[in-house]
């Protein structure tokens, strides 16, 4: 098995080159979907954050209110340290639980937006990071997630330095330009990633 920490700034494009290597064949580990899942009502990781946050940051269903939340720990690096600490644990639990049933020649991808910014770069047998032109990606937030251009440089200047980030990248998929320029480029990361997990 080869696993493969893939990240990448907020905008650049990761959750799109993850789709592409799932089409391809690998066997995709989403931290943010399972971060999601690991403080759905119920749950032990949402108790502790409300325990944490007060229940302020609940919904009237009970749920977790993701954009009140994000206010707070994106303003405030002390609170979202806090938020990390339980959220963190039980994410690197359920994603051991997947991979640990991947077949032994599996690409495991492991898609780890804060890969760099909690140096889990060791943890995999190599890491590849999706890059591109801090103009790129604000471009990508307001234009395709409605964010406002401020919220948009908040939530990069929260995550590493682009410099950071491709220091820790054994590969780099540059993602400045349109989706049909993307593909190519993606496969022939693939290639290479399948070629590494059946020589072992």
């Amino acid at each position: 098995m080869l696993s493969v920490g893939l990240t990448g700034g907020i905008g650049a494009g990761k959750s799109e080159v993850a789709r592409l290597l799932e089409s391809y064949g690998a066997l995709r580990i989403d931290a943010d979907r399972i971060a999601r899942e690991v403080v759905e009502p119920g749950t032990e990781g949402l108790a502790a954050v409300v325990a944490e946050f007060g229940d302020g940051i609940l919904r009237p269903d009970g749920s977790l209110d993701r954009p009140k939340l994000g206010a707070v720990v994106f303003a405030d690096p002390d609170r979202l340290a806090a938020l990390n600490a339980i959220v963190h644990p039980l994410v690197a639990a359920r994603s051991k639980e997947l991979a640990d049933a991947a077949p032994a020649d599996a690409v495991v991808v492991h898609e780890v937006p804060l890969l760099t910014e909690n140096g889990l770069a060791p943890r995999y047998d190599l890491v590849v990071v999706v890059d591109a032109d801090p103009a790129t990606r604000v471009d990508r937030l307001v234009r395709l997630r409605g964010m406002t251009e401020s919220d948009a440089r908040a939530r990069m200047a929260a995550q590493a330095g682009r410099e950071e980030r491709r220091a820790v990248a054994d590969l780099i998929i540059d993602n400045d330009g349109p989706r049909d320029e993307l593909e190519p480029r993606v496969r022939e990361v693939w290639e290479e990633l399948a070629r590494r997990a059946a020589t072992g």
